[in-house]
């Protein structure tokens, strides 16, 4: 099981253009996945610390065996980025890194639900263990049509919104599994519609449904509204990959905000993207951005 870490090679090389390689830093990697940003920095940056922040038991798990050499530079951590600041205290990071995506790691295992490529139970959680959370299933099954359109259009700006929730509701039986889900779309959807759409006609639905029942927007915005906090007495950087608009547009207004507020320097006016290069070696990269901010003391 393996993740290739989106657009590793910029954000190395804006820590070491904004933070000294020799000196102590201390790096929050505040998604932590399979530990693909914090092994490079650990590399990169002979005195630095790591804490990898991740709210997937399973992912601390397996980035702390694979950073297990590392010993008293690296610490695991289970819990939510939005809530950084009820786990750590002010001034203690230099650097805040996070990829918002979903790793290779949650894809490839079919029972956590979120690849319409694999068939497993449609759960999608990202904490498995958090019963607040209701199931992706649970979602289809007690929302109603005019709440599913809504979620379908705001969180996937699919098109389709209303007439997939409507085939949905219309289905009277409780949806399981992703291949149950996935053949329902395609059997409300007509077959010139989905020729038309050039891309799998259930990848909206999957992504509208993750975000809301991991409640990634909300999330997000609590962590971005959280993070002036930690830089009150202390520059901090900030580089945050998003892979769709939704996040995307949020970063990009918030830096601008702190940018016309505080005493910032904006790292990327416009995003960067993956390169021609890592495209042909992780296809699944090329929907990243990248966008970065200086954070000075206040």
């Amino acid at each position: 099981m393996t993740h290739e870490p989106v657009l590793l090679n910029e954000v190395i090389e804006i820590l070491k253009k904004y933070l000294n390689p020799e000196e102590k830093i201390c790096v929050l990697d505040g998604t932590l996945g399979a530990g693909g940003y914090s092994l490079k920095i650990l590399e990169e940056f002979p005195n630095s610390e790591v804490i990898g922040l991740d709210r997937d038991e399973l992912a601390i798990k397996i980035a702390s065996e694979r950073l297990e050499k590392f010993d008293s530079r690296f610490k695991a951590v289970h819990g939510n980025f939005s809530n950084i600041s009820e786990f750590f205290h002010e001034n203690l990071f230099d650097a805040l890194i996070f990829d918002l995506g979903v790793s290779n790691m949650q894809i490839s295992i079919p029972e956590r639900g979120f690849s319409f490529q694999n068939d497993g139970a449609l759960d999608m959680r990202m904490d498995v263990n958090n019963n607040s959370l209701m199931t992706a299933s649970e979602v289809l099954e007690k929302m109603t049509e005019q709440k599913l359109t809504e979620i379908f259009r705001v969180y996937g700006e699919e098109r389709y919104a209303r007439l997939i929730a409507h085939g949905i509701k219309n289905h009277n039986k409780k949806i399981n599994t992703t291949f149950e889900l996935v053949d329902l779309i395609r059997n409300i959807l007509p077959q010139p519609v989905q020729r038309k759409m050039g891309t799998h006609p259930a990848r909206r639905i999957f992504q509208a449904l993750r975000i809301f029942v991991n409640d990634e927007l909300k999330e997000l915005e609590n962590l971005l509204n959280t993070i002036p906090k930690l830089s009150a007495s202390k520059d901090i950087l900030i580089i945050i990959v998003s892979y769709h608009s939704l996040e995307d547009r949020l970063v990009k207004r918030t830096f601008r905000k702190w940018f016309s507020e505080n005493n910032a320097v904006l790292i990327t006016r416009h995003p960067i993207t993956p390169s021609d290069e890592e495209l042909e070696k992780n296809h699944k990269s090329r929907s990243g951005k990248l966008r970065a901010i200086f954070l000075r003391k206040n």
